[in-house]
């Protein structure tokens, strides 16, 4: 089958981000010291020792999504050297090298595929350009074998090692007109290959922000309202500087506006707080524990889930705030109908959850600011430290180191303002490192939502009506930071009369997003609603799928367009990987479900096998996953440990986690109450990748959204009983 582009294509991308700053310098002088030591420093990239030793320079934050092995394999590729020769450094935040770095949206792929490899063919350039100077022949008389030119004439060899100095007189050719490889010539590229730091991780050694050791650092803690936003109302100090190890207690008045929960993200400011600071972690943790604290009064501070729950269903039993889309006419489809269903779906609010809570060293020295973050987005951090600090951001070096994990609550960098502004009022390097409940209570959250669905099917079996009356948060016509839906969420423009009605609800939690923003809770809903319109129909859902996304390979102009004839793919694909046919083969108690979906420009369909017990406790036996990316894998073994992470993390979603609020406040405070998937309830996760010829993109988001409908689908067809809030609990489906 032949497909067409989807959506804003490739270039255009990389074009817009450019134009932001993506730029990749070709020409950065050599580091200090690196011509002393022998070694070629060839670009922003690539540096070259006399043995051979290749060292790329990984430019984004590595949140263990594995970028920081991918994408130096794609750089290691053009260059043709050998995999074991290569080193791989964690570069500094440094924009003018490097153009943004960043880790969220699963955008390296996409951004870095054609630029990162340009990166390496050119650097190769440069190396037979300076063996051709020496040996007095033409680039054309020679080639590259692994670390070494070749001039094909003689059959002289030169290593790399041999030439990297050279290569500092050596004009880097145009990216623009280099011929990248074949991709039936790659050695590296679509191989499988560990992280490049799995062993370092596994013997101890420190690479996280958590492990960070300055010279005369002290421990921080910083303790905030319990209530988003309060300011300090009185702070009674004294007992927590009479505790052992304490040298500093102090006020932050901060800012109430650093919390945005509507339009806008955490850590926009520096929040008010107490600090705490000692010569250990626990020293100041026992003071934080001795403080008596006062908050000021703050205006959400009745808000609950339980309110907004009530406000919701008052919401959609009146007329919408407004209207999105209304395509045909659903009030007279639904009328004409064969058979209408009408359901209420809800998800809560969810925590990140990290397993490396929120930390950062930092250390203020004459106007100078030097940061150690795991951050996601480190350059807004400089410039958050800057504005709140009052000096220039040159004078902020952050150095990225490893996250234990982000999910999209790294792109906030309200614990690295924190951290900086407690070195500052101290005098001396600090680290802050936020508890297990603060990392639960004062993050921004992935807002919840609800929608109140009616649809209709023809006599046909066709779905010919859909009305999805959406309650969220905001004011006015904004919503809270990602709990909007666009209007051609699926299945708009599949179906002939569609309307997608709005109203929100003023909220004073911080949202923001979380792996496969606003994805992760839309396809509960919209991919349950359509298989409970399969079963009205008395249709096999992955067939009812199948024929609701049509003949059409692509739907919709771009940008926006849907590619629906990958999804038919893929959808046909598992339902063979799965053996979606024998599914009337189950026991009792068992059932499959299917779910399907576009974000981050992947397409997935996904099979989940469940059984259910009769008190009602849940197993997910099996989920089987196809993927549509496009055309090349970069690295095979951290794609299958992306979806495979992916979809365990939905099933935990789907069991357990929600996030509640009363009297404005967080309730949850740890992993008791807030639990993770554990490794007993992980099902086995099956992959395939369906390859089409779209350009490769990212994995480490769109594998989530379908995991948690076709679980809740999957119980559907093993109980009879619908799931339509999460996280699913036993009173639900006991018998």
């Amino acid at each position: 089958m032949t497909f067409q582009a989807t959506g804003a294509n490739r270039r255009e991308i990389l074009t817009s981000v450019t134009a932001a700053g993506l730029t990749l310098n070709f020409a950065l002088a050599p580091k200090a010291g690196a011509a002393a030591a022998g070694v070629g420093a060839l670009n922003a990239y690539v540096r070259v020792a006399p043995d051979g030793i290749v060292t790329i320079v990984a430019k984004n934050p590595e949140i263990c999504q594995g970028i920081k092995t991918s994408l130096p394999m794609m750089i290691a590729e053009e260059l043709d050297v050998d995999w074991k020769n290569v080193r791989i450094e964690q570069a500094d935040n440094d924009p003018k090298a490097y153009g943004r770095q960043f880790a969220g949206g699963s955008m390296a792929t996409p951004l870095h595929w054609d630029e990162l490899r340009k990166v390496g063919a050119v650097a190769r350039l440069m190396l037979i350009q300076a063996a051709a100077q020496a040996w007095n022949c033409g680039p054309g008389d020679c080639t590259t074998t692994p670390g070494t030119v070749v001039n094909t004439r003689s059959g002289k060899k030169r290593t790399y090692g041999s030439l990297a100095l050279a290569c500092a007189n050596i004009p880097a050719p145009d990216p623009k007109t280099v011929v990248l490889k074949d991709p039936m010539d790659y050695r590296i590229i679509g191989k499988s290959m560990p992280q490049y730091d799995t062993a370092r991780i596994v013997t101890g050694q420190p690479l996280f922000g958590i492990d960070v050791r300055r010279p005369g650092m002290l421990y921080a803690t910083y303790v905030k309202g319990p209530v988003f936003g309060a300011k300090v109302g009185s702070a009674d100090l004294d007992a927590a500087l009479a505790v052992k190890g304490v040298k500093k207690a102090f006020v932050v008045q901060g800012d109430s506006a650093a919390v945005m929960p509507t339009g806008g993200n955490i850590g926009s400011g520096l929040v008010p707080g107490v600090a705490v600071v000692a010569d250990t972690w626990w020293a100041a943790r026992k003071g934080r524990n001795k403080l008596k604290v006062q908050w000021a009064e703050h205006p959400t501070s009745t808000q609950s889930s339980a309110g907004f729950a009530a406000r919701a269903k008052e919401l959609a039993a009146g007329p919408p705030q407004r209207n999105a889309r209304n395509d045909g006419d659903v009030e007279a489809a639904l009328k004409g109908a064969a058979k209408t269903v009408e359901a209420a779906y809800a998800y809560p609010f969810l925590a990140h959850s990290p397993l490396e809570p929120q930390n950062c060293t930092a250390e203020y020295k004459d106007g100078k600011l030097e940061i150690w973050a795991p951050t996601q987005f480190p350059e807004p951090g400089r410039q958050l430290c800057a504005k709140t600090l009052g000096i220039k951001p040159e004078d902020i070096t952050v150095h990225m180191t490893r996250c234990g994990g982000g999910f999209g609550r790294r792109l906030g960098n309200d614990y690295m303002v924190e951290a900086a502004w407690i070195a500052r009022e101290t005098g001396a390097p600090v680290k802050l490192l936020w508890s297990r409940e603060d990392d639960i209570q004062h993050g921004f959250f992935r807002p919840g939502g609800f929608h109140f669905f009616r649809g209709g099917v023809d006599a046909a079996g066709n779905l010919s009506a859909w009305h999805d009356h959406f309650v969220s948060y905001g004011e006015g016509a904004g919503f809270a930071s990602s709990a909007g839906m666009a209007t051609t969420e699926f299945p708009s423009r599949f179906v002939p009369n569609y309307r997608q009605d709005v109203s929100v609800m003023p909220l004073g939690m911080p949202t923001g997003p979380m792996r496969a923003p606003g994805s992760n809770a839309l396809a509960f809903v919209h991919q349950s609603f359509i298989d409970e319109l399969a079963h009205a129909a008395g249709a096999d859902p992955l067939a009812f799928q199948i024929r609701l996304l049509g003949d059409k390979p692509v739907v919709g102009e771009a940008p926006g367009a849907y590619a629906a004839g990958r999804m038919v793919g893929v959808l046909k694909a598992v339902g063979e990987m799965s053996g979606w046919a024998s599914r009337g083969k189950l026991p009792k108690g068992e059932g499959m479900g299917v779910a399907c979906y576009y974000s981050h420009m992947g397409y997935f369909a996904e099979v989940a096998h469940v059984a259910v017990s009769p008190v009602g406790e849940v197993k997910v036996k099996k989920v089987w996953v196809a993927a549509d990316v496009g055309r090349q894998i970069v690295n095979p073994m951290g794609a299958i440990n992306q979806v495979q992470g992916s979809v365990l993390e939905g099933v935990s979603h789907a069991l357990h986690q929600q996030i509640t609020l009363a009297n404005g406040r967080v309730e949850q405070s740890n992993f008791t109450d807030y639990p993770l998937l554990r490794i007993h309830e992980a099902p086995a996760v099956e992959v395939k990748f369906v390859i089409t010829d779209y350009p490769p993109t990212g994995l480490g988001e769109p594998a989530l959204p379908p995991a948690i409908p076709a679980v809740t689908n999957a119980i559907f067809a093993a109980t009879g009983k619908r799931v339509r809030t999460l996280p699913i609990t036993k009173d639900m489906l006991k018998a």
